[in-house]
């Protein structure tokens, strides 16, 4: 049976009236008033120039800096890896600070996001387990590793504690907040058949959330080699002490020789990560 008759004008008029709608389509603007948009403008602006125009920075001292700068660098090449075995060293121990602080932190982690998802726990729990992701999250791996030092002395040990701290930060938050995202009809069914709480979370629970936790792992071990390299200037072990010492003797050939090795491994294992994270 055929259709109703469209007027072949009516159908033109719709086709060009859909044509007109796209062509004048704009995107919206964040500010919708133009006379606001342009003072939030001209506020940004006004307040770059005021700080720049307040802040005590030395030319003369920059100027000389750049001299000096040109010195470094023309002595860090080309780049000495006579000392490879102190290199390696200081590379490998990096590694172990990075693994043993990856198992630490994640392994701490998992009970940690439990505790601040809301939906599987109390309240009260729920506050106690934010506060604790709050204050790993609240300084910087340097700052941490600075009080580590102080702690517990110059060293590897340092290193993984303060990397662990800084993983519970990350790998927490991510995990709790995946856990408040998961189905809960599954731990409903658990629930209305009996089962107990702990089996309610390991059976319901777990499962769903276990890719994220594969993946955050992996992208957190990549992470930590980068940031060994970071505290270890501050005398947290690994091969950023062996770069404070290169730095401190004048060896700057040396030093590009082991920043070069930095960049290379924190290059690989990000492309390892990588497809690791795509067979996921």
């Amino acid at each position: 049976m055929d259709g109703p008759d469209v007027p072949a004008g009516a159908a033109g008029g719709a086709t060009s009236g859909a044509v007109a709608t796209r062509d004048h389509w704009r995107k919206k603007s964040f500010i919708a008033n133009p006379v606001a948009r342009w003072l939030v403008y001209g506020g940004v602006i006004l307040y770059v120039v005021w700080t720049l125009g307040t802040l005590p920075i030395d030319w003369a001292r920059v100027a000389e800096g750049v001299e000096r700068a040109g010195r470094i660098f023309g002595g860090a090449f080309p780049p000495s890896f006579e000392r490879s075995g102190l290199l390696i060293d200081g590379f490998l121990e990096s590694l172990k600070i990075a693994i043993l602080a990856t198992f630490g932190g994640v392994l701490l982690s998992i009970p940690i996001a439990f505790m601040a998802a809301r939906n599987v726990v109390p309240r009260a729990v729920f506050y106690v387990g934010r506060a604790i992701i709050i204050v790993a999250r609240s300084f910087h791996p340097v700052i941490v590793a600075i009080i580590f030092v102080k702690a517990v002395g110059f060293g590897p040990l340092a290193g993984v504690l303060t990397l662990i701290v800084y993983s519970i930060g990350f790998v927490a938050k991510m995990l709790a907040e995946r856990i408040e995202e998961i189905d809960f009809g599954q731990v409903e069914a658990m629930k209305a058949a009996g089962a107990p709480y702990l089996s309610t979370l390991i059976y319901a629970v777990v499962p769903q959330i276990m890719p994220r936790q594969v993946g955050l792992t992996i992208y957190q071990l990549d992470s930590n080699l980068r940031a060994s390299a970071v505290v270890g200037i501050v005398g947290a072990g690994g091969i950023g002490s062996t770069l404070a010492n290169a730095f401190g003797r004048y060896d700057y050939d040396f030093a590009l020789a082991i920043t070069m090795v930095i960049v290379g491994a924190i290059l690989l294992s990000e492309a390892v990560s990588g497809q690791i994270r795509k067979r996921l």
